[in-house]
């Protein structure tokens, strides 16, 4: 058995499961297990916070409604990165005040947000500024970046010189200016480093965030953010979370000693919660080859529309080809787009180049298992390139029954909005 079939058989999506998901609903078809999403929230929910603490869910990460009704039943509270996914929260039964948006763009819907309790988080001094127009005398989040980042790659890193994410560390002075201008109150304040594989960076960025809480005397609430890498391939690494709440718990327990305050602690992960959670059941469509210097090449009926992550920035899955008895092959797998660029198995790092794996040799008809498919994945899918519909999404419940979340797009709906 290799590695990527054990790492299948651990989860509870089996060759019969598969057979099941595609017989009810059809290829390709993402499946999220509601055991393994709940087991990775309890988790969380246990990083341990002396004085207080909330675990944010980064809704970006996979905002179905069943999966945001899941977190929310076990306490869970959202951060949202658009007013869009404000809206999205709060149709899934989130209370306005477990929904803090923190947003690249400029709210266009602020005003309607305070009225209704939304948090809301500063993310630029043009966002601080609007907000103190709307809601003079208020409360605020700022998210502030604090000058160092981290990520698996430079398109996952949201901290440091080279990031748009959140204020620059040294502008700090008018990020109070502006506050004592409109009488704001900072009472949270917010970094997120991105998502690297480094927990000793994201170590010194939470003492780095509370040297620069220190000099915000309001402060109550402390949010590090997420970028808890998670290994989706065997060989990955994942984050050690034992190990980073021990040492952010000595920090906060040190800056009370120091300044004498109590801060509840905020963590929001996206992918730690969801990214091994989730799979894609697609079907081989075609086999061909490119001779004895080039590549075997298995065709799916998933790719860039379900999955985009390899295409973007190289990101690896594990494939697994549910077949038994079969010879091992070299296989280069492809989705069903008319796009050079769509690749399940590029080379790690590098979207350009291919890099084959070691499975059963692939024939049309074959099942075939995408996972890590829980986070970015149906989240962030071009959906709809060469006009396929979006896939469905299905719940595998603890006791083995399938539950629809979505349905699978028309081809009716794809084209509804056009004049």
């Amino acid at each position: 058995m290799n590695a990527h079939e054990a790492l299948r058989r651990a989860s509870r999506l089996t060759a019969d499961v598969a057979a099941e998901v595609r017989r009810r609903f059809g290829t390709p078809c993402y499946v999220y297990d509601r055991a393994a999403l709940e087991a990775a929230a309890r988790q969380a929910l246990a990083f341990p916070a002396p004085f207080g603490f909330t675990l944010r869910y980064a809704m970006k990460a996979n905002p179905s409604r069943g999966v945001l009704q899941l977190f929310r039943d076990l306490g869970l509270h959202v951060d949202a990165s658009s007013d869009f996914e404000v809206e999205r929260a709060l149709r899934a039964g989130f209370a306005p005040e477990r929904i803090q948006l923190t947003s690249q763009a400029p709210s266009l819907a602020l005003a309607s947000h305070v009225a209704r309790g939304v948090l809301f988080n500063a993310c630029s001094l043009h966002q601080l500024d609007e907000l103190g127009r709307i809601a003079r005398g208020g409360e605020v989040s700022v998210r502030m970046n604090a000058g160092l980042g981290s990520g698996s790659t430079k398109r996952t890193n949201t901290g440091g010189p080279a990031s748009s994410f959140g204020i620059w560390h040294e502008d700090l002075g008018e990020v109070k200016a502006l506050a004592e201008r409109h009488g704001l109150r900072i009472n949270r304040l917010h970094s997120h480093i991105g998502s690297g594989t480094d927990p000793e960076v994201w170590k010194r960025c939470a003492r780095m965030t509370l040297d620069l809480v220190a000099q915000l005397p309001e402060v109550g609430r402390v949010n590090l953010g997420g970028g808890f890498k998670v290994g989706r391939m065997p060989e990955e690494p994942s984050v050690d979370l034992a190990d980073v709440g021990a040492h952010v718990r000595r920090e906060i327990e040190a800056f009370r000693e120091r300044d004498g305050r109590a801060l509840h602690l905020e963590i929001e992960p996206g992918t730690l919660l969801v990214a091994n959670a989730g799979a894609i059941v697609a079907s081989c469509v075609d086999v061909v080859g490119t001779g004895a210097d080039g590549y075997l090449f298995a065709k799916l009926d998933a790719g860039m529309p379900e999955i985009t992550r390899p295409s973007l920035y190289g990101a690896q899955h594990p494939i697994d080809v549910l077949a038994v008895g079969r010879d091992q092959a070299a296989v280069v797998f492809v989705g069903p787009c008319c796009e050079s660029g769509d690749i399940l198995t590029p080379a790690p790092g590098d979207p350009e180049a291919l890099m084959p794996r070691w499975v059963p040799r692939p024939e049309i008809g074959d099942l075939v298992v995408i996972g890590g498919a829980g986070a970015y994945c149906a989240a962030m899918a071009t959906i709809n390139y060469n006009s396929y519909p979006q896939a469905p999404e299905v719940m595998l419940e603890p006791d083995g029954a399938l539950r629809l979340l979505r349905r699978r797009q028309s081809s009716e709906q794809v084209w509804q909005n056009e004049l």
